[in-house]
């Protein structure tokens, strides 16, 4: 869909010029064939290319269509060459080798989007590249809205350092992970104590019940079966 949707802008934007160009000759009056009357547009008339970029914030690799042909189904070889293609140029961070060429803080931004799912190689970039320790807001921002990172802000900061930051998230979460195990182990033990306490509680009211029956006279067998453990455990209750 997206070589489509850049397809249909740079027609409006060159629909557009074209537009533009009419007016002005007809408030000039300066057309001086029916034919540059009609159209609006002279010989010497030019358009001004349009470049559409396509940027992808993700942090997957892109496995979309890069041109028009790549969205069409079966087609006869012998028809394509009469089909116009429409190509889209695709800027994706995942496919970036050199980022120095980039002079704005968005080389750090799809610095981090490329090594997203890498954290051992987010923190060798973070680390080997002062120019994390001077990150703006916005950026910043950008960041943890799409590569899913958690950088804190403070509201007062308008420069970061990712890096600082970076490795406070880790300490913290950290830390987190220690506590939640923590108190998921303490959890484990209150429920194995009350698990222990009720099987205390069974084998007491087990007890009881056990020496009932044998008062009124009923074999081993029947009391075992009837508190639900078996004989040899009844025997020792009984005789104890």
């Amino acid at each position: 869909m997206q070589q489509l949707k850049n397809m249909f802008y740079d027609v409006m934007a060159y629909g557009n010029q074209v537009k533009e160009t009419a007016k002005k000759h007809r408030r000039e009056k300066d057309t001086t064939t029916s034919d540059e009357f009609l159209s609006g547009f002279t010989k010497e008339d030019k358009l001004i290319p349009v470049i559409t970029i396509t940027v992808y914030l993700g942090t997957k690799e892109w496995d979309g269509p890069r041109k028009l042909s790549d969205m069409f189904g079966d087609v006869d070889e012998e028809l394509l060459p009469f089909i116009p293609d429409y190509r889209i140029n695709l800027l994706a961070p995942r496919e970036i080798t050199d980022f120095t060429g980039f002079r704005t803080s968005i080389r750090q931004l799809f610095e981090v989007l490329k090594n997203a799912n890498d954290k051992e190689k987010m923190q060798e970039v973070l680390q080997n590249d002062e120019k994390f320790s001077r990150v703006d807001r916005e950026t910043v921002e950008a960041i943890n809205l799409f590569a899913g990172t958690d950088i804190d802000i403070d509201e007062k900061d308008e420069v970061i350092d990712m890096c600082k930051a970076w490795e406070e998230q880790k300490n913290e979460g950290r830390e987190l992970g220690r506590e939640e195990g923590r108190e998921l182990g303490r959890e484990e033990g209150r429920e194995l104590g009350r698990e222990e306490g009720r099987e205390e509680g069974r084998i007491r009211q087990a007890k009881v019940t056990a020496l009932k029956l044998q008062k009124k006279g009923h074999s081993i067998e029947d009391i075992a079966e009837c508190v639900d453990f078996d004989e040899e455990t009844v025997k020792k209750w009984l005789v104890s």
